[in-house]
């Protein structure tokens, strides 16, 4: 954190420390065995954190997190394959119109905006459409907050003998996974969510023999994810230009992320941040989209309250002139808006954009308590 820079209260880009912004001052050569040492470490980071260092490998691709998930669905699912997606919410539409995009076929059990997909419902689809050779589940949809049963959806799927692909892009670093023993094909992050990094690449970690396998089979020379690994095996380099600044401020995230105490450490501060958030602004009248059981640490869906006097756009620029970024509501159902718990947030920078929300609603115009919101969802007891 800078003087004057508002905390992004976002699930990524986020928030991060004064020392990872200060690894991005130096320059390095892409080709040069210092940098590719640092992509090295970061890998073998990632592969232990994910438990997957005899069973899996990690492959890092330039771009956004969808550059990566596109890498994934490209290199590992066949042209003439079937694919189950789970969705519920933005980002399983996202991976349909992916796969859509690419001419592969797929099938879809859609929960609407703020139901989970269960064990019994995947087992029945595939049971019904036997022709289905993998499962794509997002971890967290960050569309409602919403974190999704993924133990007993990787249980159905090993007992049926499919592979799963899971979108962690916003849970990976902070929720607990083993990829070797959920089993799990692959498991897509980024740098910019919850290790704590900045934007500009993403990476899979992928069964070994799985990616072996690929050769040839992705649409895009450079998004194959078969041919970034086999590259980076050979030369330890990157096939084309690494965002070297962004990499180095990684590797610098990842060792804070060891020093608070990895996954546990980050999982129990971000929890402590929800459990904080949500009192607070419950205190203030909101309500949560989601019941308690579903919210997750990563993001929290809050519907708008009823009442002539909210308007998002001013609301926002209310809390953004306290220092503060929140993200608006992306679902169908409801009016809304969402706040981040992830990135650099304790306790101080929790309780302030309480009170920034409560004298956002004020200058609004608002009482505090604010008015329930017009309707709540069916049959979503969250309060």
């Amino acid at each position: 954190m800078t003087p004057n820079d508002p905390y992004l209260l976002t699930p990524g880009p986020l928030t991060t420390s004064l020392s990872v912004k200060q690894a991005m001052l130096h320059d390095w050569g892409s080709w040069d065995n210092d940098f590719n040492e640092l992509t090295a470490e970061v890998c073998a980071r990632l592969l232990r954190v994910a438990g997957g260092q005899d069973s899996h490998v990690c492959v890092p691709m330039q771009g956004s997190g969808t550059f990566a998930v596109e890498a994934t669905l490209g290199t590992l699912v066949p042209r003439n394959s079937t694919t189950l997606v789970l969705m519920n919410g933005a980002y399983g539409q996202r991976i349909s119109k992916i796969l859509d995009r690419l001419g592969r076929r797929c099938l879809a059990i859609d929960k609407g905006d703020y139901h989970p997909p269960r064990g019994d419902e995947v087992a029945r689809t595939l049971r019904q459409y036997p022709e289905i050779d993998q499962v794509v589940v997002v971890h967290c949809e960050t569309s409602s907050g919403i974190l999704n049963p993924i133990p007993e959806i990787a249980e159905v799927c090993e007992k049926a003998g499919k592979r799963l692909i899971i979108d962690s892009m916003s849970a990976f670093g902070a929720l607990p996974v083993n990829v070797a023993e959920l089993p799990c094909a692959a498991l897509i992050s980024s740098a910019n969510k919850c290790f704590e990094g900045v934007p500009g690449f993403g990476f899979a970690i992928v069964d070994k023999t799985l990616l072996s396998e690929s050769e040839g089979q992705c649409h895009s020379l450079s998004l194959d994810l078969h041919d970034q690994w086999r590259y980076m095996e050979r030369t330890g380099q990157w096939r084309y230009t690494p965002p070297t600044h962004v990499v180095a401020a990684f590797l610098q995230a990842l060792r804070e992320h060891e020093a608070e105490g990895g996954v546990a450490g980050r999982l129990a501060r971000y929890s402590r941040n929800r459990d904080r958030l949500v009192a607070g602004l419950r205190e203030l009248g909101f309500q949560t989209l989601l019941a308690d059981e579903w919210l997750s640490p990563i993001i929290t869906t809050f519907l708008s309250p009823d009442s002539p006097d909210f308007d998002f756009p001013r609301f926002y620029e209310a809390i953004k002139a306290r220092g503060f970024l929140i993200y608006p509501g992306k679902l169908t159902v409801a009016e809304s808006f969402r706040l981040g718990c992830i990135g650099q947030l304790h306790d101080p920078q929790i309780d302030a954009v309480v009170a920034a929300i409560a004298d956002a609603c004020q200058s609004l115009g608002m009482p505090v308590p604010v008015p329930p919101p017009a309707a709540a969802p069916d049959n979503l007891e969250n309060q």
